[in-house]
């Protein structure tokens, strides 16, 4: 069996979308799957997987507040 090694940028990326995600649920009183959940649901995941880049060197409460923001302009209440 073969084992792939994954390149730099994406384990980078894993790693800070394994990050944000548990900090996002904290802030917003969320158990982390229920916060997976609404990220997915309301277009959160998606911008945090197109814009970890710029989003994980930016503060993370700013990281936090402007995924949510994606979230409630796509109908996430919270």
């Amino acid at each position: 069996m073969e084992t792939k090694v994954l390149d730099k940028a994406t384990s980078d990326k894993i790693s800070f979308i394994s990050y944000i995600i548990p900090e996002f649920a904290s802030a917003y009183k969320m158990n982390i799957q229920d916060a997976y959940r609404y990220l997915k649901k309301y277009g959160g995941y998606d911008y945090l997987s197109k814009h970890w880049g710029a989003l994980h060197t930016d503060n993370v409460i700013w990281a936090v507040h402007d995924i949510y923001k994606i979230c409630y302009k796509n109908g996430g209440l919270r």
